[in-house]
Formats: C-alpha cells, structure tokens, sequence
C-alpha cells in the first residue's frame, strides 16, 4: 500500500475517527473516500490504492472500533457510522467526494448518501446488500452466531497480522459488535431507488449474495432496463461489474476493482 501523504484523527459524534489520505489533488479529479469492510481497515483496498490514488486524492477512514479509530460505547449501525463519515467529509472541506465502500463499508456508503445526499458525489457500492435477506442463508446463520463466538474467534485473531498491525482493538467486541449490527433485518430498497448520485456496483461472481439479488440491486438503480441502442445512447447511467474468479472475501486481493472504476470514475 502506498505511504498516506497525511494521517490524522477528526472528532466525529464521540469518536476520534482516523483517516490517511493517499495521492495528491489532479485537475478536475474528485477526490474519493474510501469506506472498508467489517474487521479489517485500509489495508483491505492495498492492492488498488496504488492506481486509485494515481489519479486523484484518496481519504482512506478507519471505521469505529478498527485500525486506529478506537471504540466507543456505541453500538454498530450503518447509520451511525454514515453520520461519522459525513463529519469527516465536511471537516477536510470535501466537495461532494466520489464514495467507494466494500461490504460492511458499502452498507455505510448506502446510507451516506440516503442520509447527506449533499456529500456525494459518485458513489461505488463493492459486494453488499440492500436487504438483509439478500444474503445467503449460511451468510446470515454465520452473522446471527458471531456474537456467541466472538471470544474464540477474537482468540485465533489474536496472532495474526491485522492484529499486529493495529494492537489496540479489542477483537472481541468488534466481532460482537458487528455480528449484533448484521444481525438485525432492514430494506433499503425505497431509500436506495431514491438516490441520486451516479451509482456503479462491483461483485464477485462467486459472492455472498445471490445473483438474483445482485439484479435486483442493480435494476433498482435504473440497469438493465431495456436495450441500449446501437450507439448505447438510451443504456441508463447505472453501472455493473462482475469480477470473474473472486468471492466476497478475495474480491479486493488484486487492482481488478480499482481497474473497473476508472472509466466510471472519470467519465
């Protein structure tokens, strides 16, 4: 992963939230936040840092509870953490930032952009849902468990790499945490059809989804609609991305996303 140019920590609802930023300000480029997935932090995107932040500025933020953002006693939320974002945005003086999130992180993209639609630009949704039944059964089953099961999987974590890196997380309550928060039902379906900015959607096409859900997602959003003419004058701006070879749990392990959003992002 590339050296952050910048770190530091902005006062968010309760939190000292962490961020680094990657890259520099190129002409009329976005700059673009990065929002990660459940338990890891930023390194998760390090394979494609290098080329996202070749072209524009990248805010990379560390959610409650990991890498550098401590916890507090707050539970878990898309909402909450979305709210969180949405401080960061307005204290670095980002102008409608393209927003790129991955999984748990693409859940808080979704919200961010229900809730301050003002703060986004274009925004890239990497492997979620927008309902929680449109997970798989065994997905969901795994969620509805990690509460119970968080002091011995925190335990096996204990020596691994991600915990050496940030030695200051309490493993245990993020995996309780975030198996309380994954646990609860919801449908965004309305409030997602309703969002305004331009909006891209990356899976794998082995994910932790099915892919009837992955269509719904994306005729919601105006795709796959109708025929796109000759020219593809009358396709919808929606976009679609499917990563051949990867699962939900891979899809970020090569620059692949990173080279998918280029055009999208530069369009």
């Amino acid at each position: 992963m590339s050296s952050p140019s910048r770190t530091g920590f902005v006062p968010a609802n309760g939190l000292q939230l962490f961020y680094e930023i990657h890259g520099e300000i190129h002409g009329t480029g976005q700059p673009l936040v990065l929002i990660h997935g459940g338990v890891a932090a930023s390194e998760a995107f390090r394979p494609n840092l290098p080329a996202l932040a070749a072209t524009r500025q990248v805010i990379a933020v560390h959610l409650q509870g990991h890498g550098h953002t401590k916890d507090i006693d707050r539970p878990l939320r898309y909402e909450f953490l979305a709210d969180d974002i949405a401080v960061v945005i307005r204290h670095l003086d980002l102008v409608k930032p393209d927003v790129l999130g991955y999984s748990l992180g693409g859940g808080v993209a979704l919200q961010l952009a229900i809730r301050h639609p003002d703060a986004v630009g274009k925004l890239i949704v990497v492997s979620e849902v927008i309902q929680h039944k449109g997970w798989y059964p065994e997905v969901l089953a795994t969620f509805k468990k990690m509460p119970e099961f968080a002091p011995q999987i925190a335990q096996g974590l204990k020596q691994s790499p991600l915990a050496r890196r940030y030695p200051d997380v309490n493993w245990e309550t993020v995996f309780r945490k975030i198996g309380e928060m994954t646990s609860h039902d919801y449908d965004w379906s309305a409030a997602v059809a309703a969002i305004h900015s331009p909006m891209m959607l990356v899976f794998a096409d082995a994910d932790a989804m099915p892919l009837e859900h992955i269509v719904e997602f994306y005729k919601l959003i105006g795709g796959g609609q109708r025929d796109a003419g000759v020219d593809g004058s009358l396709r919808s701006p929606a976009r679609l991305a499917i990563v051949p070879g990867t699962t939900h749990y891979n899809l970020l392990a090569t620059d692949t996303v990173s080279r998918l959003v280029a055009p999208f992002l530069g369009a």
